[in-house]
């Protein structure tokens, strides 16, 4: 029993409720969650971030492969020992139940301070001088038809395949694109620091796209990774999102919004489209379901080539329907929910208030 108790074992396992008390002092404390997302976290993660950045594979995919091989080899080795060691079984049964309980403590920890205080910091909304307040089904269909003639013009510039869908040619070329445009993001926003590294294309992509996941911001390496595998002109805007995750913005309606604040600034037409794309895909939703007829005029507006470009999108995810991709979303939601996104999938929705927010003050709109 001492060494179940050891000093060691026990410092750990205090990391499981000092994370939880500090996350939800941040979460009463918004002021303060604000400036460690500004000050104190801009550091480390910068500094870890530089180091992943030397590998050009994804360190995230690697630990979880491992993971997938080291955790049924212990769970096999902790029955054996068991039947073996019968007279110990107790002790052998606490002992596991006290690695895991420490293993959960540095795991919450680490959590918490590489982006679980983020999700409570001060609203990008704030930083960017916007206000965002309940909207008229006009002012969405404005913004509908705005976005719609955007993606038009910047589509105009996209490469294609024989059957006139988007394709990114160089994705590894784009993943420095995407880093330039975020670092360039901060002469304008601060809190959007530069200096973070590029985005990596997992591997194992394909099986990302069953479970639904298009990109994957992991804080344990400091890590954007992107499904190279799913449909190429939402990759640029994928990858602008999880970069924004990276510094410091983990509510998703935000890294959706910065993600197209980013593409809009940029002078690369696939970045510039496919980040106005996903922004008119989630206003036109909205614009859909507060009028049927104002949603389908709106969609006419878009040209041949992006309504080629959302159907093979469809058409893609439509082949990893299935119980693996509700269950993924399943967790998701839980995920949001459990960071204080209480709308949880549904959060993602929210960034209509910022487009919308946004196109009142480039218009000058009250």
């Amino acid at each position: 029993m001492k060494s179940l108790l050891s000093f060691k074992r026990i410092r750990l396992f205090l990391l499981l409720p000092l994370s939880l008390a500090v996350s939800y002092a941040a979460s009463r404390n918004p002021d303060w969650a604000e400036w460690y997302a500004a000050t104190i976290y801009p550091v480390f993660s910068l500094g870890e971030n530089r180091i992943t950045s030397l590998l050009p594979f994804s360190i995230m995919e690697l630990l979880l492969a491992s993971l997938i091989v080291l955790l049924p080899a212990l769970l096999i080795r902790l029955i054996v020992r068991v039947i073996r060691r019968g007279q110990e079984r107790k002790t052998l049964l606490l002992r596991a139940a006290a690695s895991l309980l420490c293993a959960a403590g540095v795991i919450s920890f680490w959590f918490t301070f590489s982006c679980g205080i983020n999700y409570s910091r001060d609203p990008f909304a704030q930083v960017a001088g916007l206000t965002v307040r309940p909207s008229s089904a006009e002012e969405l269909k404005a913004l509908c038809t705005e976005l719609a003639q955007s993606a038009n013009r910047d589509r105009a510039g996209i490469k294609t395949d024989s059957h006139g869908v988007a394709v990114l040619p160089d994705r590894n070329a784009a993943a420095e694109t995407a880093r330039g445009i975020m670092d360039a993001m901060q002469a304008r926003y601060p809190t959007l620091k530069s200096g973070y590294g590029p985005p990596k294309a997992v591997m194992a992509s394909r099986l990302m796209s069953y479970l639904n996941i298009t990109g994957i911001y992991f804080p344990f390496t400091m890590e954007a990774n992107v499904n190279a595998d799913a449909p190429a002109y939402g990759i640029p805007a994928t990858m602008l999102h999880e970069l924004s995750h990276m510094r410091g913005y983990m509510r998703e309606d935000e890294a959706n919004f910065i993600a197209y604040l980013a593409g809009r600034s940029s002078t690369d037409p696939a970045f510039s489209y496919s980040g106005t794309l996903l922004a008119f895909i989630y206003a036109n939703n909205a614009l859909y379901s507060a009028d049927q007829k104002a949603g389908r005029e709106t969609y006419a507006l878009l040209e041949a080539g992006a309504q080629k470009d959302l159907a093979a999108a469809s058409a893609y995810w439509k082949q990893f329907e299935g119980p693996a991709a509700k269950a993924a979303t399943t967790v998701n939601d839980s995920y949001l929910k459990s960071n204080r996104q209480e709308d949880g999938v549904k959060s993602y929705g929210r960034m209509v208030d910022l487009l919308l927010a946004d196109y009142r003050q480039r218009h000058g709109l009250k």
